[in-house]
């Protein structure tokens, strides 16, 4: 659901920040759009939180937060198919691309599907990260093991997305490809896991900021899918 508020104080992009993580901190609040322009708080809630645990999230003097008086009734839950539409058309749209490749080539081979499919996942996810590269890293960096330790891999992490798939497209290096990748995806992967196990309510950043999606199991099972094709194609050049 998402609800909108009128929060009074901010009066700088520091106040504005410290406002978004504090509200962006709180269970079931999947993520936070603040301005201090329009002195206003957009939040997608998990479940409706109370107006005063809001406020004590933002301490009880610098900020007011109260109802934005414009604000609409709590939009709908999206079911699971809404919510996961853009990566689910991501990946039916690569499954479609490639089955078609191997198809057009008359014979269908594991390793060369696996190769194709995985240079369209990195480019394509890539893309969505580099198309708010910022946005992208500072989401990354509440979840992400490495990220949280040193911020600036969130911005390195994109390009090694895009540096996969041009080597997976090219058939470029493929032992050392495929080791990069099942190093990179693994260690992803941990943070995700630690987000899913402990409930943590927070925005998946794999198609970058473009899209809202919650982290869950079909975070899991991407990384995972990533990983076990890169593994079997190290073990079959091993």
């Amino acid at each position: 659901m998402t609800q909108t508020y009128t929060v009074t104080g901010m009066t700088c992009g520091s106040c504005e920040l410290a406002v978004k993580n504090a509200l962006q901190s709180l269970p079931h609040v999947k993520s936070a759009e603040v301005s201090k322009t329009a002195q206003q708080a957009k939040l997608e809630l998990e479940k409706a939180i109370p107006l005063s645990e809001l406020q004590q999230a933002l301490g009880p003097n610098k900020y007011k937060i109260t109802p934005h008086p414009s604000a609409h009734e709590a939009t709908p839950e999206k079911s699971w198919i809404q919510t996961y539409k853009p990566i689910l058309l991501v990946f039916a749209n690569l499954l479609g691309l490639t089955l078609f490749i191997e198809a057009y080539r008359g014979s269908f081979g594991w390793m060369r599907w696996m190769n194709h499919f995985m240079a369209g996942f990195f480019l394509v996810f890539s893309f969505f990260k580099l198309l708010d590269l910022k946005g992208f890293a500072e989401s990354y960096a509440r979840y992400d093991i490495l990220a949280k330790r040193w911020a600036p891999w969130g911005y390195v992490y994109a390009f090694v997305e895009l540096g996969l798939g041009l080597l997976y497209l090219g058939g470029w290096f493929p032992l050392v490809t495929n080791t990069i990748t099942f190093a990179v995806m693994s260690l992803s992967l941990v943070g995700v896991l630690q987000t899913v196990l402990n409930k943590r309510v927070i925005q998946c950043a794999c198609l970058g900021k473009v899209f809202d999606l919650p982290m869950s199991t079909v975070t899991i099972a991407e990384d995972a899918l990533m990983i076990g094709m890169s593994l079997i194609m190290l073990l079959y050049m091993i």
